[in-house]
């Protein structure tokens, strides 16, 4: 009928399924039988060499979600049209027993004249019943799913209202009413917590609007709007009178179809008595029209083979390969190969590999035999899309992931750590680009997440001889710490308790909060051994204090004080074990010490 169309594939992952296919036959052709302003029609349904297939509406234009990222809020009037356009819409198909299941900006098309389009009518359904059969899990758009699709319960014509709702939520703020770090995560929401108030986050937005979105998210469906219609009649209270004297405009076109009586010749206008023309017999009258009529079958049949040799006969060609070179390379081989350069088409599309300016595909394909005077169509690349990098820098780890994922880039996986003295640990220092760089959609994104400040490095103190809480003390001194699954041996040098080694050793430099390990004495430890001290008083005419003091595996002690006379000799017999250091103090000032082996 040479209008353009677009044709959707059914997945191959759904074609070994004959049940299927046909609920799949039956909902089309029932969605089909929609007639709406605001519903994408269904052309035709069918299948080739099993390949199931859905002809539809082509729509010049763009979907709702990308109208969003690109003004980041829709102004209200304007979110209001949109809304009431897709309700009426939703009120048509529930009244023919058609449940959407997946509203969302993606399946609503804004034509080049600002009319709203609902796509995807109904497919959603079949594909969830079978996919929920085979993997028992949530499927569907998870940020505009209703509690009760989020259950797994059967959606209904409330569940489209709420979708409804939530896309009205996004026109009018820029941003989604759940977020959450996984799909349950974000279904989950659905079921408990409440949004933020719209107009927290747009000033703009009445408390009358406020109150439909509200009421159209209620989490109980019962609370929900009954049906699209009563959706639609509050949307009109707070729509501007300009879209409702366009409505009335609409209403009073002269042209528009109307019921007419019908024409009978009771209702015929007085007309005048045809007076009949009077007939005249003129034979050169009659040689001159036979004349005029060989002159006229004359120029027909000349038309005729002009006709014939300008739209017939036209010489057919092998259209060339052209995919992958330049637009001007590729034009100017069809013209040199006898086609009119306005026959050929150029549609632009951004393209993740093929590089700018050259052909994505062509049409018709490469070898097929065309007359020269057919329209030739090649789809040309812009390019990758791109994306503007998100400034992330002081978010949390999962902040950030969504911030990118919100801007259709990827984060770099694995993350970088770096230390930071600005940034607490996990919050993100620094990113790779820079924010406000342009990326290709899908690039991504290199985060550097903070471990907090540099540590230090610090030397370990000696543990030997030392008991586990005297080692744990000494260790939290210098910010280390003491590993509590220590090991215990046998040992003749220290008693039980006591650490026998540690790791690292003593004086090794290592960085804050490093652990240390030690081996801990079973027993038996050193025997006791009795070593005599002698030594004589200064001779000064001044009394003395005397102090012994004994350093062996028990520690330090002071095993004798005493004030003695100037000129007495000391002898005392006292108790060390192992290896042994004894240090005489008179007045406090050492006076002698000795090694015992």
């Amino acid at each position: 009928m040479n209008r353009l169309v677009s044709i959707k594939v059914l997945r191959p992952e759904f074609t070994c399924d004959e049940d299927f296919i046909q609920r799949f036959r039956r909902e089309a052709q029932a969605i089909a039988s929609l007639s709406h302003p605001n519903i994408v029609s269904i052309y035709d349904v069918g299948w080739e060499d099993n390949v199931h297939y859905l002809v539809i509406e082509y729509i010049e234009g763009d979907n709702l979600k990308n109208f969003i990222r690109a003004q980041g809020t829709i102004p209200t009037e304007r979110a209001v049209e949109i809304a009431r356009q897709i309700s009426d819409a939703l009120q048509h198909a529930h009244e023919n027993n058609i449940v959407h299941r997946d509203i969302k900006p993606q399946n609503i098309l804004i034509t080049r004249e600002g009319r709203a389009k609902l796509t995807d009518f109904g497919i959603a359904k079949e594909a969830t019943t079978a996919t929920l059969t085979q993997t028992d899990t949530i499927v569907g758009s998870v940020h505009y799913i209703s509690p009760e699709q989020a259950r797994g319960e059967t959606a209904g014509p409330r569940s489209d209202i709420y979708s409804l709702g939530i896309v009205l939520y996004e026109m009018v703020t820029g941003a989604l009413p759940f977020q959450g770090e996984t799909p349950i995560g974000v279904a989950l929401k659905h079921i408990r917590e409440a949004p933020p108030r719209p107009s927290s986050l747009n000033p703009a937005v009445s408390p009358t609007l406020e109150h439909i979105i509200a009421r159209a998210m209620a989490k109980n469906a019962v609370e929900r709007y009954e049906t699209a219609r009563q959706l639609s009649l509050d949307l009109d209270k707070v729509a501007k009178p300009v879209f409702q004297k366009a409505v009335k405009a609409d209403t009073d076109d002269e042209f528009a179809t109307r019921v007419l009586p019908t024409v009978t010749r009771g209702n015929l206008p007085s007309q005048p008595a045809a007076v009949p023309a009077p007939v005249q017999n003129n034979p050169g009258r009659r040689r001159t029209a036979w004349l005029w009529a060989a002159l006229v079958a004359l120029g027909l049949l000349a038309a005729g083979v002009a006709a014939f040799q300008f739209y017939i006969n036209v010489p057919e060609i092998q259209m060339p390969a052209v995919e992958g070179k330049t637009q001007e390379e590729a034009k100017s081989e069809l013209v040199a190969k006898g086609i009119k350069e306005k026959n050929i088409q150029i549609t632009l599309r951004a393209h993740p590999t093929v590089q700018t300016d050259r052909v994505i595909s062509q049409d018709p394909p490469a070898q097929t035999s065309i007359k020269v005077t057919r329209t030739v169509t090649l789809t040309v690349s812009q390019g990758p899309e791109q994306r503007d990098v998100p400034d992330v820098v002081g978010y949390s780890l999962s902040d950030a992931r969504i911030k990118i994922s919100q801007s259709e880039l990827n984060v770099v996986e694995p993350q970088q750590e770096i230390y930071s003295d600005e940034y607490p640990q996990g919050v993100v220092a620094d990113q790779d680009p820079e924010p406000n760089t342009k990326l290709s959609r899908g690039s991504g994104v290199t985060l550097y997440v903070s471990k907090g400040p540099q540590p230090v490095d610090v030397q370990v103190p000696d543990l030997a001889g030392k008991t586990v809480e005297q080692a744990r003390s000494e260790l939290d001194k210098v910010k280390l710490k003491l590993d509590d699954n220590f090991t215990k041996a046998s040992s003749a040098a220290y008693l039980e308790g006591q650490i026998i080694s540690q790791s690292p050793d003593k004086g090794t430099a290592v960085v804050e909060g490093s652990t240390v390990k030690v081996t801990v004495s079973n027993g038996p430890g050193p025997s006791p051994r009795t070593y005599r001290v002698e030594f004589r008083v200064k001779d000064d005419d001044k009394t003395h204090e005397v102090k012994i003091v004994v350093n062996d595996v028990r520690g330090s002690n002071t095993v004798y004080v005493n004030t003695e006379q100037p000129g007495k000799k000391v002898t005392k017999d006292i108790q060390c074990y192992g290896k042994a250091e004894v240090q005489v103090y008179i007045d406090n000032e050492l006076f002698s010490k000795k090694t015992i082996e």
